[in-house]
């Protein structure tokens, strides 16, 4: 009795060409039904970084117009909006392949406590939305007075008043 040889291989590749068509099968799909290109959901990269005196925030937005971008504060968070949108002055034939993602995003970020939320400046450049927020006075570190009296250390609980 011979036993016959198995090829795992050639089932492995049997199964990826069958998946291969099943997703090409969808997209061709939801391309003839819409009559649009497709749009992937897309959202934009964020970088979040604090300094001393401020919390700082930086968006990657290529490709969109600041007219495009709704940047507000409801209830102690950051919501940021917009759209990058697709140029409608070429065709969708004339397109051999599409990568970048197009449409409506939404980010939301929980402000700390120690955000002075009055004092909030934006910026635009180079496709790259920068948020300051200003902390809060009371927030910010200080530097508490050491003093040193005989031979022993004496500590001042009141910020910047000599203790005799």
């Amino acid at each position: 009795m011979t036993i016959p040889s198995r090829d795992p291989f050639r089932d492995m590749t049997t199964l990826q060409e069958r998946m291969n068509k099943l997703f090409e099968d969808s997209l061709m799909r939801s391309r003839s039904a819409e009559h649009e290109l497709p749009m992937g959901a897309w959202t934009p990269a964020v970088d979040i970084y604090e300094t001393e005196k401020n919390v700082v925030l930086r968006a990657d937005l290529p490709g969109v117009d600041l007219a495009d971008i709704d940047l507000r504060i409801e209830d102690s968070i950051l919501i940021l909006r917009g759209e990058r949108k697709f140029s409608k002055e070429e065709k969708q034939e004339d397109f051999l392949r599409i990568e970048r993602s197009y449409g409506s995003f939404q980010r939301t970020f929980r402000l700390p406590g120690n955000v002075d939320q009055d004092h909030i400046q934006a910026t635009h450049r180079d496709g790259v939305l920068e948020v300051t927020l200003m902390k809060s006075e009371s927030s910010r570190p200080r530097q508490i007075k050491v003093e040193i009296k005989g031979g022993g250390r004496v500590i001042s609980p009141v910020v910047g008043k000599e203790k005799k």
